[in-house]
Parts: C-alpha cells; sequence; structure tokens
C-alpha cells in the first residue's frame, strides 16, 4: 500500500521549496484525514519566499537540476498512483513496490532539497552575511598584514569568544555603520580595539568598546560623570564612534587606512607623519609612514587581516558564529531613575546580564539626571513593563532620611551611602557644601546588598584589586604630593603595574585617602635589587629637553608624564621657562611605551 501521509509531506515540501505548482488540487484529490505536514524549515522558509526563491533560482537549482526532474517525476507518478483505486493499486502491485522503492528516493532528494534551502536561508538572515556584503576597503595581503593574519589564525578560541561577545550587538553595529554610508568593515573594529568588551579600560584612559578616552568622549558629546559614562554606552559610543570615523575619513579624502591610523594616534600625529614623508619626498600612504607608533604601524593589518578572515571563512576553515540578523533586544525609555538590581528582577533577569547590556551606569542605579533608558532582551521587555506600571515612581529607589551628625560632611555622607555629593544636594535643595547638625537629609540608596551590583564601577574594582598575583600584598594610602611615579620608585614596582593593579591608568589622578593594592616582591633577588637602584638616576632613564616656544611647566610634565614640582626640583627652576633652556627630565620608561 502506498503511504498516502508520506506522499502528502513530499508535495507539501517541493510546494514549500517552489519546486512544483498547482499541488494544493492534488493534495484535495487525495481526501487526506491527517493535517499537512510541515517542518521547521518550511516554517522557516515563509517569511523570506521572495528571496529565497530568487536565491534558489539563481544559485541552488542549477545545481541540483537533475534531482529536481527526479523530484517532479515521482511527483507525477505518485498523482497519477493517487487517482487509482484501491484495485488498480492490486493489479498493479508489482509497480506500487517499485514506486515505493523510488519514493523512498524521493525522500533523500527532498530532504537534500531542504536542507540546500535551509542552508541558503540561513547564510541570508545571517549579520557576518551582511557584513561581508558591506565590505568596501580594499584587501590588502603584505608582510605586515600577514603576521596579523597568522596571529589570529593560531588563537581561533579568541576568535570563537569574540564572535560570541560580538553577537547581540552586531546588527545594531552594522545597522549604524550602514545608515552613515561607512565600510562594513568598521563593525569589525571594536574587535581591534577591546575584543568587544565594553567594560575594558587602557593605559590610556580609553574606555568602551571602541577605546574612547576622555578628551576625545568630550569632544563626540559623550557624558562622562560620577554615575555615567557615555562611552561605555553600546548606543551613544557606537554613534559618536562612527561619526569620528566619518568625520576622519572626509579629513583624509576617504583614505580608509589612514582615517583608521588616525582614530588610534589621532588627525594630528598622522598628518605630521604625512608632512615629515612629504618633506623627505617619500610617499605619504600609510605603508610608507615611519614617523608614527609600533601600535599604529599594527593597528590598521590587524583590521586588514580580521577582514580578510571574515570575508573568506572557508579559505581560513573559520566557523562563523551563526548571528540572527536581528536586533536582540528592545530600548526602554524611562523618565526617572532607577535600581538596576529592582530593574532586573522586574525583567527576570539577573542584575550581571542587565549591566552587560548596560555597560554605561557606574553604579547601584541610573544616572538621576539620565539617560533614563535600558536595553533588555525583547523577551523581558514586556514582562518589565506590566511590573514598572504597578510600581509608583517613589519605589524605583529606595529612600534614607538621615540625622546630620556633629562633624559630618557632604562627602562623607555620600561616600557612607555610596552616593555622590551632587545628588545629595539636588534632592535636598542645598546650594552649598554647608551642612547643621540636627537637621535631616534624604538619600537615595540601593535596595540591596552592594555585592548584588556585581559590575558596577566599585565591584569591578573590588575585582581587580582582589586578585592574587605574586609577592607580598600592601595597602598604600595616598598622602599629600603622592604620585604613581614617586609611589613606584618608594615600592620599586613599575608604574604602569601600579596603575594596573588598582584598575587605573598612569596619568589618571590620584586622590588624598585613596588606598591603592601593591605587590611587593619578597625574594632576595628582588631586595638585593631594591638596595642597589635607590637614585632616580639609576631607575629612571635622564634624558635633556630643550624649551620650545609655547612650551610650560605643565605641558611638558604631561608630555612626559610627570608632576611640575618634580621638574622644578631637578633644575631649580621658578614658573616661567625661556625658548632654548635646557632642562633635566627623569623618564619612567615604562610610562611613555604603548
Amino acid at each position: 500500500m502506498i503511504n498516502y501521509k508520506t506522499i502528502k509531506l513530499i508535495i507539501v515540501q517541493l510546494t514549500a521549496v517552489g519546486l512544483i505548482s498547482g499541488c494544493q488540487t492534488l493534495t484535495n484529490e487525495l481526501s487526506l484525514t491527517t493535517k499537512p505536514v510541515t517542518t521547521a524549515a518550511v516554517e522557516k522558509i515563509q517569511p523570506v519566499q521572495p528571496k529565497l526563491e530568487q536565491q534558489l533560482s539563481t544559485e541552488i537549482l542549477p545545481e541540483i537540476s537533475d534531482k529536481i526532474i527526479l523530484a517532479k517525476s515521482v511527483t507525477a507518478t505518485l498523482s497519477h498512483l493517487a487517482d487509482l483505486d484501491q484495485q488498480a493499486i492490486q493489479t498493479h502491485q508489482p509497480l506500487v513496490q517499485h514506486q515505493q522503492d523510488e519514493q523512498q528516493k524521493n525522500n533523500t532528494v527532498v530532504n537534500e532539497i531542504i536542507h540546500e534551502a535551509d542552508l541558503a536561508l540561513q547564510k541570508e538572515n545571517n549579520a557576518w552575511s551582511r557584513l561581508q556584503a558591506g565590505m568596501q576597503m580594499n584587501s590588502v595581503m603584505n608582510n605586515r598584514v600577514k603576521v596579523q593574519l597568522d596571529w589570529f589564525l593560531a588563537h581561533r578560541d579568541y576568535l570563537n569568544r569574540v564572535m560570541k561577545r560580538a553577537s547581540p550587538i552586531l546588527p545594531f553595529i552594522l545597522d549604524v555603520v550602514s545608515e552613515k554610508n561607512l565600510p562594513s568593515e568598521m563593525a569589525l573594529l571594536p574587535i581591534v580595539e577591546s575584543a568587544y568588551q565594553a567594560f575594558a579600560y587602557s593605559h590610556g584612559r580609553a574606555s568602551g568598546m571602541w577605546q574612547i578616552i576622555p578628551s576625545t568622549g568630550k569632544y563626540l558629546g559623550l557624558k562622562q560623570n560620577w554615575w555615567y559614562d557615555g562611552r561605555r554606552d553600546i548606543i551613544e559610543s557606537t554613534h559618536a564612534a562612527t561619526n569620528y570615523l566619518q568625520t576622519l575619513a572626509k579629513q583624509f579624502d576617504n583614505d580608509w587606512e589612514l582615517a583608521l591610523a588616525s582614530y588610534n594616534a589621532g588627525p594630528g600625529k598622522i598628518r605630521s607623519a604625512i608632512r615629515y614623508n612629504k618633506k623627505k619626498g617619500k610617499k605619504t600612504d600609510f605603508w610608507h609612514l615611519t614617523r608614527i607608533r609600533r601600535e599604529t604601524k599594527d593597528y590598521v593589518p590587524k583590521l586588514l587581516a580580521l577582514k580578510e578572515l571574515f570575508a573568506n571563512p572557508e579559505k581560513y576553515q573559520l566557523d562563523l558564529l551563526h548571528v540572527e540578523d536581528e536586533q536582540s533586544y528592545d530600548i526602554v525609555e524611562l523618565d526617572s531613575q532607577i535600581d538596576l538590581a529592582l530593574a532586573a528582577d522586574l525583567a527576570g533577569i539577573t542584575t550581571e546580564e542587565l549591566y552587560q547590556m548596560n555597560p554605561a551606569f557606574n553604579r547601584w542605579a541610573t544616572a538621576p539626571k539620565g539617560p533614563h533608558r535600558l536595553l533588555l532582551p525583547k523577551e523581558n521587555t514586556q514582562q518589565f513593563k506590566d511590573k514598572l506600571a504597578q510600581l509608583p515612581k517613589n519605589k524605583r529607589v529606595n529612600w534614607v532620611r538621615y540625622k546630620i551628625k556633629n562633624g559630618d560632611t557632604l562627602s562623607q555622607i555620600a561616600r557612607k551611602y555610596r552616593t555622590s555629593t551632587t545628588l545629595i544636594k539636588n534632592v535636598n535643595k542645598i546650594k552649598k557644601s554647608n551642612i547643621r547638625a540636627g537637621k535631616y537629609l534624604l538619600i537615595p540608596t540601593s535596595t540591596k546588598s552592594l555585592k548584588q551590583y556585581s559590575l558596577s564601577k566599585s565591584s569591578r574594582l573590588s575585582k581587580i584589586k582582589n586578585v592574587p598575583r605574586s609577592g607580598k600584598k600592601i595597602t598604600h594610602t595616598v598622602k599629600s604630593g603622592d604620585s604613581f611615579w614617586s609611589i613606584s620608585r618608594k615600592y620599586n614596582v613599575k608604574t604602569r603595574s601600579v596603575a594596573k593593579w588598582n584598575g587605573m591608568a598612569p596619568i589618571d589622578t590620584l586622590r588624598i585617602g585613596q588606598k591603592l593594592v601593591i605587590w611587593k616582591k619578597t625574594s632576595a633577588k628582588a631586595q638585593r635589587v631594591s638596595l642597589v637602584n635607590t637614585s632616580p638616576q639609576q631607575k629612571m632613564h635622564a634624558l635633556r629637553y630643550t624649551v620650545r616656544k609655547g612650551d610650560s611647566l605643565s605641558r611638558i610634565a604631561d608630555k612626559f608624564n610627570l608632576r611640575v614640582t618634580d621638574i622644578k626640583k631637578w633644575n631649580k627652576v621658578g614658573k616661567y621657562l625661556q625658548p632654548g633652556q635646557k632642562l633635566k627630565l627623569y623618564v619612567d620608561i615604562t610610562r611613555q611605551s604603548g
């Protein structure tokens, strides 16, 4: 007997991929009692049928035309058999047996066709495919690019981690890049900058996925305050970074290699390097620039190596993680401050998940003056909105009524309750910092213990400070006159190490009373070195600097990561300098590299 259910499944499958037409009449004539059988592949195909039909006709059908002919032939035969009555089928039993064998073959053919169609659909709806289609930069394969390409190929686990981190936000970044008519390769730039880590913080004070330094962030209009850092805001930083790239491209006549080098080193440095080459009669393209840092020389080749990899994954046997080409989150606008742990509870996600999607928030709540906006997984958005609607606005943060004691200051109270003096002043309508004992203050506080806010700035800093390292752990309290340089001299450690151990950059400002973690070497060898290297001349690099027109003590100090007071002490100079004047400087080489 013929399996009519199988016949109908074949017809439904073939109809779904557009291989046969007019099957509705045929299926009706079969008068089957079972409902039409569909597959997950068929359901996937329906929403994108027009695109898929075009792809089938131009890419898949030419390769499987012989299979289609066989499928159509078998279907026609099955249609003929379906019209036969029971007696005719029994009469033609040998033919039926033969046809059943053919049916088995046909099932295999149809499954292959469905598989091909499903692969085509996946490719169509993959964010990496959109990235490949939008690439505009010229492919380059020289020794500098090959070195970077070889490194990536030798570290495939790293690429897999990066792709996993990128997957929730890649469609959004591609949308922004496309809106601004930028090469889609710009969506690979966060791999070079931060490995797609929104909490990345560099030795140069660059922060966020796009690694924007504070001054550039300010220039690009990104808010940076105690509560919020727009450089880590996925939405704001992406718009700011791509706007900046657009500006740089215009400055360098749409030479994207020079524009990217400028993003890394600063446009002034690249223009200076170009002027130098012109003066020497050399070419001025990126590859011929010599007066740029090693980091910048490697920066553009890294991006071009990534372009080569993601443009040709089959060639390099790179398995691209499938990323649905649609945003996986919603932007939910709020009209007031909200506790982030409370927001996570309302949405039904963990606080850590909320911070990962909203990494710009430094503290336990959104910023009092905004932005009042959260990114939430699409599947959790409606639950959040429903529960938020039931919550009175004054319950979105916890409030404490605090009685001021003798000796209290606003800064002490703010530290105690993990908030800012500005917020306390605003809430209580205080214009100056003077407060009187016996009066009361309203203070917004977190609803849960601070351990629950695992990715707040203070929690992240605590984790960094408590990472086990070699040597003896010492806590240093910053005193007046302390600098990273003087502290590193005191404990015989590198300046950059002190900064790294404390989640800071060597050029960050230290606060009096601030606690720093120091890991001091305890071996006998280290002790001998400490006894020998006691003077700045032995530990630091001494150089002679000639004062130029426009120089000042503060400008020279900034240039060499020094303190003005040290320069004055070493040279016995006053406030003013004269062009041509010679200064002796002791420079920590570790602070000048990279």
